[in-house]
């Protein structure tokens, strides 16, 4: 195992097991780039903060792995992340939603580049509609 693929294993133990912000922050690198659903984040403690607050919307999460991957400095993990929300949600805009006590399933893929054992490039992808709809935030279809 490389370190591209050792940095991710820490990431997801730090989302699903520690839930531990400082931990989340470690697996960065101090000038990281992160593409989200929600836009382009810049440096560890942004990045670090964002992920942080999946853990406190879902506490309870985890993540069903189905493939992963690493080629030379860059790990790919595809899955499931699931959990239940049982704390507040903090949307884009900043503003906060309140606690639905949903249960989620949403399938995503994670890209991570690695330099000296930190991610330096990080690429998330899950579908934000299905996520919403499963909190019954978003209008289901039909």
């Amino acid at each position: 195992m490389g370190q591209a693929r050792e940095a991710m294993d820490r990431l997801t133990e730090a989302m699903t097991t520690s839930r531990d912000t400082d931990a989340i922050a470690e697996c960065f690198a101090q000038d990281a780039v992160a593409i989200t659903p929600e836009g382009e984040l810049r440096g560890r403690d942004a990045i670090a903060n964002y992920m942080a607050e999946f853990t406190i919307a879902l506490p309870d999460s985890a993540f069903d792995q189905e493939h992963q991957y690493e080629v030379g400095d860059t790990a790919v993990d595809e899955g499931w992340y699931l959990g239940t929300n049982t704390g507040p949600l903090k949307l884009p805009d900043g503003t906060t939603l309140p606690a639905t006590g949903k249960s989620v399933r949403i399938h995503g893929c994670d890209v991570a580049t690695v330099e000296d054992g930190r991610i330096v490039d990080y690429r998330l992808y899950f579908d934000q509609l299905a996520f919403l709809e499963q909190l019954g935030l978003a209008p289901t279809p039909g």
